[in-house]
C-alpha cells in the first residue's frame, strides 16, 4: 500500500489502537482508583516489535550497504533466450512421424527425439547399394585383367617362337631353291604360315592395347563409382544423423545403412523440448518443423534504456541485474540475489518510445531467471566513484512532510526506533543515507508502512508504544 493513499488504514488502525487501548486497561481499577495518577512516561521514538509481530505484520530488515547510487543508472528490462538457444528439427525428407518425446521434457545430448519413417530414404538406400554393386563388379572386372595380360604375353611369347622357326624354314628353302633344288610349292606354304603367324601376333599386341584402354576405363568408372558413393554416404549420414563409418559398420554381414528401415533424429545438445510442431504419427513434408529444443542456460537480459542517457551509456561498462521487487519477505527473490555481467549497447532503438538497446549476458544465471521474467540492471556509469551509505528506497515512508525509517535497535533486536531521514541522492532504488546510521545497521523494509502509521505524528505528537501479537497498536509501555 502507498504512505500517499492510506487515510483509511490509517484510520482502522486508530480504531483498533482504540480497542486495544481499552482492552489493555479493562478488568482492573481504574489508575486513580487503584494507585493515584500515574507518573507520566517520557515520549520516545521505540516500538517494541517481538517475534510474534515481526511475523503477522511480515516486518523484515536490510542492512545499510555501501553502494555508488550518485552513478548508478538503473533501466527496466526482461530476460530472453540468445539466438542460439534454440534449435529447430525439420524433417529432412516427407514421411511419416514418430515422436519419442514429449513437451517440457529435458532430454540428454544424444536422446532420440523422433524417426521418420520415409520411401525417400529408400530411394536413397537403393542408389546406395546399386552404387555398392558397380564399385564391386569394376573392381572385379579390373582383377581380371591381369591374369588375361599374362596370358596375351604367353600367346604372343608362342607366336614369336612360331614365326623364328618359319623365318628359319623359309631360308633355308630359298637356299634350297637358289642351289636349283626344292619344290617351289614348300617355300610358298611357309612363307603363307609365316604371315599367318605374324598376323596373330599382331591381333594379340592389339588385343593389350584394348585391354590396357579397357582397364583404364574400368579404374576411372571405379574412382567414379566411388565418388559418388561417398557423396551418398555423406547424404545418408545427413539424412540418418550418424557419422560415414557409423554408417559403414558391419552389421550381421552388411553396413549399417542397409539396415535402417527409418531415419532416426538425436538431440545435438542437452535442453528442454519447447514445442512440438507435429502430432504423433502425422505426415511431414520435407523441411517441415518437428521438434523446437531449448537450451535454458543460454539467457540474456534485454534492457531499454533511454535515448536521452546515450552520452552516459557505452559498451564495456559493469553492470548488475537485479530482482525487480524490493523486498525481503519469505518466498521473493532476495535483494542480494544479483547477476553480474558487461552491459553492451544495442545498433538500433525505439523512436516513438525513445529508448535504446541494452543487453548483458550474466557471469552466472541465478535461479529466479526465466525468459520473459522481468527485472532491473543497474548500470555503473563510474566505476571509480565513491561510494556512499545506502538503504532500499522502499524502506522511507512519508509522513506529512517528513521522511521516515525505522532502525532495528542495536541493544534489542525486538525494537525499532523512529528515526527522520536524512537522505541524499538515489537512484530509484536505493536512496543514499548522510547521517543517522552505519555500516551495520539495518532498517525495516517489508512492514516499514504500517510501523508509520502506527507512529505517525501528523496532528500529534510523538509517544512511545508497541504491538500486540495481533499485529494492533498500543501508545505507551503498559
Amino acid at each position: 500500500m502507498s504512505p500517499f493513499h492510506a487515510p483509511r488504514a490509517r484510520r482502522a488502525t486508530l480504531a483498533l489502537v482504540a480497542l486495544i487501548v481499552s482492552a489493555c486497561g479493562g478488568g482492573g481499577p481504574a489508575p486513580d482508583e487503584a494507585q493515584g495518577e500515574p507518573e507520566p512516561t517520557a515520549p520516545t521514538n521505540r516500538i517494541d516489535i517481538p517475534a510474534s509481530v515481526r511475523a503477522n505484520l511480515g516486518v523484515t530488515f536490510v542492512g545499510v550497504e555501501r553502494r555508488r547510487v550518485a552513478a548508478t543508472l538503473r533501466v527496466p528490462g526482461r530476460f530472453e533466450y540468445v539466438p542460439t538457444a534454440r534449435t529447430e528439427y525439420r524433417a529432412s525428407v516427407p514421411g511419416r512421424i514418430d515422436l519419442e518425446v514429449e513437451e517440457l521434457e529435458r532430454v540428454e545430448q544424444g536422446a532420440r527425439l523422433y524417426a521418420i519413417d520415409s520411401h525417400a530414404w529408400r530411394d536413397h538406400q537403393r542408389e546406395l547399394s546399386d552404387t555398392a554393386g558397380t564399385i564391386a563388379r569394376l573392381m572385379a572386372e579390373i582383377e581380371t585383367f591381369g591374369p588375361l595380360r599374362v596370358a596375351h604375353e604367353a600367346h604372343a611369347a608362342r607366336l614369336e617362337g612360331v614365326i623364328e622357326v618359319r623365318a628359319e624354314r623359309i631360308a633355308q628353302l630359298e637356299e634350297v631353291a637358289s642351289a636349283g633344288g626344292g619344290r617351289r610349292a614348300q617355300l610358298l606354304d611357309a612363307r603363307s604360315e609365316l604371315a599367318a603367324a605374324e598376323a596373330a601376333l599382331t591381333e594379340v599386341r592389339e588385343r593389350d592395347a584394348t585391354l590396357d584402354a579397357e582397364e583404364s576405363r574400368a579404374r576411372v568408372d571405379l574412382v567414379a563409382a566411388r565418388g559418388r558413393m561417398a557423396l551418398l554416404l555423406e547424404a545418408a549420414s545427413a539424412l540418418a544423423g550418424a557419422s560415414v563409418e557409423e554408417l559403414q559398420a558391419d552389421v550381421d554381414g552388411a553396413p549399417r545403412w542397409r539396415g535402417l528401415r527409418s531415419l532416426e533424429v538425436h538431440a545435438d545438445a542437452a535442453g528442454v523440448v519447447e514445442a512440438l510442431n507435429i502430432t504423433d504419427g502425422a505426415w511431414a513434408a520435407e523441411g517441415a518443423a518437428v521438434v523446437t529444443l531449448v537450451r535454458p542456460d543460454r539467457l540474456r537480459f534485454h534492457a531499454r534504456g533511454l535515448q536521452s542517457d546515450l552520452a552516459l551509456l557505452r559498451s564495456g561498462l559493469p553492470g548488475r541485474i537485479v530482482p525487480p521487487r524490493p523486498t525481503a519477505s519469505d518466498g521473493a527473490v532476495a535483494l542480494t540475489d544479483a547477476m553480474p555481467g558487461v552491459v553492451a549497447l544495442g545498433l538500433g532503438g525505439d523512436p516513438d518510445a525513445r529508448t535504446v538497446d541494452l543487453y548483458v549476458t550474466p557471469d552466472a544465471l541465478a535461479s529466479w531467471a526465466r525468459p520473459g521474467v522481468s527485472a532491473q540492471l543497474e548500470v555503473t556509469l563510474d566505476p571509480d566513484a565513491p561510494e556512499a551509505l545506502a538503504v532500499p528506497l522502499a524502506a522511507v515512508q512519508r509522513d506529512g512532510l517528513r521522511s521516515v525509517l525505522f532502525k532495528r535497535a542495536t541493544d534489542d533486536p525486538d525494537q525499532a526506533v523512529r528515526v527522520e531521514a536524512d537522505l541524499g541522492r538515489d537512484d530509484g532504488r536505493w536512496v543514499e543515507v548522510l547521517s543517522g546510521f552505519g555500516p551495520g545497521d539495518e532498517v525495516v523494509l517489508d512492514g516499514a508502512f504500517q510501523l508509520m502509521l502506527a507512529t505517525s505524528q501528523t496532528g500529534a505528537s510523538q509517544k512511545g508504544g508497541h504491538f500486540h501479537a495481533d499485529g494492533t497498536y498500543h501508545e505507551g509501555e503498559d
